[in-house]
């Protein structure tokens, strides 16, 4: 099938590795402009763009799928399908119609549960038990088209951000296919999403702030959910320190306040919360790399009593 593929993140490049290897023409990879990064601000080409023109995809990368010239490139494509996975921008209603089959958009959450910028993480912060891929063809809306294809996913109990976020991407691949596959043979049943929905919101680094009178429970999800980016934090004695893995436990520490610590042994040490002990296992002190508590408290001595700030 000749499509156009559209895709930006690490997470969009696995099912554009296996459309190319399932046989699809890929006629066209686009893409979100080059970034700076880092201290030198060299510009960053996307995971996507690398994929593209390893495979020698042309790629266009405009600021707005808007512009007329752009939209007259896509049709001068005459492609088939249009398919999308974590693209960042909203497609217009002459781009949907675009191609003889629409868009496609492969979308890491269960329908309509996690529409919106973050259903991976998000599904790890709000504990829980499974989640998983929906191929949606896309309308006008934000995640809102009718579902073509489910595949559920469950999550580990120490499931973090990345770790689903490569669980997420590998379903997806395999699933695209399938749904290309079905297309071009007796066609797949669109089912209109129903039931109650909820929003996952764009990820910013203000949210890894802990609120240490929270549960044990709920701060431990956050740590794991924002594993491995933007990351948890909290600040001890006036540095800040990056939390990466913890443990709750239902222990009472009365009449103690949240954020003291108020255990310390060799492997790890445990800070009062609104509701538990939260054990810190692996960390990260300002300026250093990560670490496990236990290498960590053998050059950061820690004293019962002490406390992070608010």
């Amino acid at each position: 099938m000749k499509m156009i593929y559209m895709g930006t993140p690490d997470f969009a490049v696995g099912p554009l590795t296996a459309l190319i290897e399932a046989g699809h023409q890929v006629a066209a990879v686009i893409t979100q402009p080059d970034k700076p990064k880092g201290r030198g601000k060299s510009m960053q080409m996307t995971p996507v763009k690398e994929a593209a023109l390893s495979h020698n995809i042309a790629v266009y990368q405009p600021r707005s799928v808007k512009d007329p010239d752009f939209m007259e490139t896509l049709r001068g494509i005459e492609a088939d399908v249009i398919v999308v996975a974590a693209f960042g921008q909203l497609l217009p209603k002459e781009i949907l119609h675009m191609p003889r089959f629409g868009c496609l958009n492969i979308h890491a959450s269960l329908l309509p549960c996690y529409r919106g910028a973050a259903p991976i993480q998000w599904a790890v912060i709000d504990g829980r038990e499974k989640t998983g891929v929906t191929i949606m063809q896309m309308d006008e809306g934000l995640d809102t088209g009718d579902m073509l294809l489910i595949k559920e996913v469950p999550l580990s109990p120490d499931e973090t951000g990345g770790s689903l976020f490569d669980k997420l991407s590998e379903a997806g691949s395999a699933l695209i296919v399938e749904a290309l596959k079905a297309l071009e043979g007796s066609g797949l049943t669109p089912v209109p999403q129903t039931g109650e929905s909820c929003y996952a919101p764009i990820l910013t680094k203000a949210m890894g702030k802990i609120d240490w009178n929270q549960s044990a429970v709920t701060i431990e999800r956050l740590i794991r959910g924002l594993n491995p980016w933007p990351s948890a934090y909290s600040r001890l004695n006036g540095k800040t320190l990056k939390l990466w893995a913890a443990r709750p436990s239902g222990e009472d520490a009365s009449p103690c306040l949240p954020g003291q610590i108020v255990r310390v042994n060799r492997r790890e040490f445990g800070v009062k919360t609104g509701d538990g002990i939260l054990y810190i296992t692996e960390l990260q002190p300002e300026g250093k790399k990560r670490m496990d508590a236990d290498a960590f408290l053998r050059g950061y001595p820690l004293e019962e009593g002490m406390r992070f700030e608010d």
